[in-house]
């Protein structure tokens, strides 16, 4: 399988823009659509469109199995121990807010405390933050240094008794740098806090196995991993889901319902209140069948070669900064952020776009990464599967000339 092979599954990718072919380098936002992902949805709703889990007619019946097939799926593709620790969301901040609300409730108290690192999305901040305003509970943050990495070194003793959770990015979506999850995880489980994994990222370039790290929360969305937007799931450890309170209430999450007193569903439904995204949810399906194309060795060797050319060229670049310098053994996704001297990100991103390119510019939805390097934004570029050699380096050529025009 090569690059090309992969393009012709994505209709969008033929497009252009103001009369240029698009070069769309703006996948850690959101990833265009699979063929597959596009008729999947139309099958559902012009064939299927039924509620899951109430009629008996049949049109029903093959919804709910669209539907409840696809947690199958997910399950085995991250390895989950049981489809009930499997939970439908719209996407990886429903999920973060889910576990700040719902494990929140149980756990947290006055005075306690929540971890959270200084690299983190805003999905993966404010929610504890509205959490500790409820509870009166602490806010803690563990830094990273001026390379981008994570001081893994002061977790341990940033950590302490009234500490509840720490929640984490498995990868940042400014810096790139893949985080050590299981050397967090086993720091965190001797001192006896869970860890949350924002995955948004990770579940794109990462193989991702629930029990092999040991996380007792994974997040992540669909429309990063190329499925249906207002999709996503929530990973947690059974022993967790069966303590938490449901996060809403409604039809479907519960067992009985009378004026005397409510009693709720087993999981996953507890968690899945109302109707849910049934012509969405399950393109997560084709999604996860795209994955597994994508460990073709012939495949990954050529994207090897475009990233390793991104990464030279940005390297011999003149007056630009990339943010997040991996080291030693450290994997870096093809993501990078950076800066050029005297030139807004603004403007660039605008000069790039007039030239076919869509990247992302300002502050990804990341405040404080953005403060601790103290920039007011960044450019970001960050590459998919289906990005090739040609626009890797016509993306180059646009930028020198982008940075003529503006320093």
């Amino acid at each position: 399988m090569r690059i090309q092979d992969i393009r012709e599954m994505f209709p969008a990718l033929s497009g252009k823009v103001y009369g240029k072919p698009l070069v769309y380098f703006d996948n850690a936002a959101t990833a265009q659509r699979l063929k597959t992902v596009v008729d999947k949805m139309d099958s559902l709703a012009l064939g299927v469109n039924a509620n899951i889990h109430r009629a008996v007619h049949k049109l029903a019946a093959d919804a709910t199995e669209e539907y409840e097939s696809t947690r199958d799926v997910v399950r085995e593709y991250i390895n989950a121990a049981s489809r009930e620790e499997i939970i439908f969301t719209s996407g990886t901040t429903a999920s973060i807010n889910l576990v700040a609300f719902s494990l929140g409730e149980i756990l947290v108290g006055e005075g306690d405390e929540i971890i959270v690192s200084e690299e983190e999305h805003h999905s993966n901040i404010v929610p504890w933050q509205m959490l500790c305003q409820r509870k009166g509970a602490k806010l803690k943050v563990l830094g990273v240094d001026d390379e981008g990495h994570l001081k893994i070194e002061e977790l341990e003793s940033l950590i302490s008794e009234r500490t509840k959770l720490f929640a984490v990015a498995h990868i940042s979506n400014v810096l790139g740098i893949v985080n050590p999850i299981k050397q967090i995880v086993n720091i965190c489980h001797s001192k006896g806090c869970p860890v949350l994994v924002d995955g948004a990222q990770g579940i794109v370039h990462e193989r991702v196995d629930v029990q092999d790290l040991d996380c007792d929360f994974y997040a992540f969305s669909g429309h990063k991993i190329y499925a249906a937007t207002g999709t996503g799931v929530l990973y947690g450890k059974k022993k967790w889901l069966e303590q938490m309170v449901p996060y809403q209430g409604g039809g479907e999450m519960i067992s009985t319902v009378k004026f005397s007193g409510t009693t709720y569903a087993p999981l996953p439904g507890k968690f899945e209140a109302g109707t849910q995204n049934i012509n969405a949810t399950p393109t997560l399906k084709p999604a996860i069948e795209f994955l597994k194309l994508l460990r073709d060795s012939e495949l990954q060797g050529e994207l090897s070669s475009v990233k390793e050319y991104v990464e030279r060229s940005f390297a011999s670049l003149r007056m630009t900064k990339v943010y997040g310098v991996p080291r030693g053994t450290e994997t870096k996704i093809p993501l990078y952020s950076f800066c050029v001297e005297g030139a807004h990100h603004e403007d660039l991103a605008l000069i790039l776009d007039k030239m076919g390119i869509a990247v992302r510019s300002g502050q990804m939805c990341a405040e404080p990464i953005m403060d601790r390097f103290g920039v007011t934004g960044m450019v970001r570029v960050s590459l998919a599967p289906y990005n090739t050699m040609e626009e890797a380096e016509y993306f180059f050529k646009s930028l020198e000339k982008a940075i003529s025009m503006l320093v």
